[in-house]
């Protein structure tokens, strides 16, 4: 059995040698095959995954391999096991581990910062500056579960204690998936100046950032919160997040002058794109008042035109953010904690981690109004009649 030198384990959570884990053949192409049970270094926990929520971005690095970075370059065919939106039980504790113990549950965030180089000195380890350095000679502490080293498709994974989040036991293992994908809206609040209270805000595309992006600038005050997108299923559900107004863009033929005339014939405050809509970008920054804010959350697919022009005459503000930096997700757990929202409303369907392959399905074509997907390594009755 598991007893790795150094590192601290209990009778009451016994950890195998060997797990089974997904792994990334060619591009689409997942195997289930048996790994060793990693062991945590410093400053790092063992985590028992208990449920794993199926990002868009997990959908581009199995059928394309980017943004992952293994090895120096994509990852297929490099026996790596995706997937970053994870939640567990501390199972193993390593060398000088005393801020967590074995049996608690947590949720993660993604990334863990080398800790060492500028950005990481400013808070900003989602920008790592040796983002990727983590392999052959070269390991300068930097990890993005999912995307530079192994994610959560399997049964166990080391995190650094830094991308933990504690979570109550009342809180649904599904339910401490979407912490992560909250925190993410949290972080594109927070760089935009994270006092929204009476600031309107506008969130363009329903997917699971935006719907949380509502219910968390609904959480902090913003007022009034207006959702764009395509799919009414879905825009009715950010009416229950918490959206004052939506507007379906396919029966708007001018989305701005919408918002516009939602917003008492003026421009709003603060934009988050969650879209990655070609035009997204362009009619966010129309949509701002002078002096207005746009955050970037979404990963446009090819380069966007945008009246750089019109930025620079109404002093308007772009930022982008990568993933759910700056201890935001402590945030939406809290909020989540303290049931500000109800982010259980975006997720749809849950599946046992042996079909994998089935629920990427399902997040990737939409199956069934499908939203946010969950796999399972341990399922009970009722969930498995759920999944099918």
């Amino acid at each position: 059995m598991y007893a790795p030198a150094g590192v601290k384990i209990s009778k009451d959570f016994p950890v195998p040698d060997r797990q089974r884990a997904w792994v990334l053949g060619s591009p689409g192409e997942l195997k289930l095959v048996e790994k060793a049970v990693p062991v945590p270094k410093k400053a790092e926990v063992l985590v028992r995954i208990d449920a794993v929520a199926i990002c868009a971005t997990d959908l581009e690095i199995i059928y394309h391999g980017s943004p992952a970075l293994i090895e120096g370059g994509l990852p297929f065919n490099k026996n790596f096991t995706p997937g970053h939106e994870y939640m567990g039980t501390v199972v193993a504790l390593g060398p000088g581990v005393d801020e967590y113990r074995i049996g608690q549950r947590v949720t993660v965030e993604i990334h863990a910062g080398c800790g060492q180089c500028k950005r990481c000195r400013e808070g900003m380890y989602t920008s790592c500056l040796n983002y990727g350095l983590n392999y052959g000679d070269v390991d300068k502490g930097h990890r993005a579960n999912g995307f530079t080293t192994d994610g959560g498709f399997c049964e166990y994974q080391v995190n650094n204690i830094n991308t933990l989040i504690a979570i109550e036991d009342k809180m649904s293992d599904e339910e401490a998936t979407l912490v992560v994908t909250a925190g993410t809206a949290m972080y594109g609040l927070t760089e935009l100046g994270g006092l929204v209270a009476g600031e309107s805000v506008v969130v363009t595309g329903p997917g699971p950032i935006g719907l949380l992006g509502v219910a968390v600038a609904k959480a902090l005050g913003a007022q009034p919160v207006i959702l764009t997108g395509t799919r009414d299923n879905r825009l009715k559900i950010g009416l229950e997040l918490g959206a004052d107004h939506v507007v379906n863009i396919r029966k708007e033929p001018d989305v701005v002058a919408a918002v516009k005339q939602l917003n008492g014939g003026k421009g709003v405050d603060y934009v988050i794109e969650c879209s990655a809509a070609t035009s997204a970008v362009n009619d966010a920054v129309h949509m701002v008042n002078r002096g207005g804010k746009v955050c970037l959350a979404a990963f446009a697919h090819e380069q966007v035109p945008v009246d750089v022009a019109h930025i620079a005459r109404n002093n308007i503000y772009v930022y982008g953010i990568r993933g759910e930096g700056k201890s935001a997700t402590h945030r939406a757990e809290a909020f989540m904690r303290q049931k500000r929202f109800d982010a259980t409303k975006i997720h749809t369907h849950t599946f046992p981690l042996d079909d994998l392959p089935t629920a990427i399905r399902y997040a990737k074509d939409r199956v069934d109004d499908a939203i946010k997907v969950v796999v399972k390594a341990k399922m009970n009755a009722v969930h498995k009649v759920a999944a099918e």
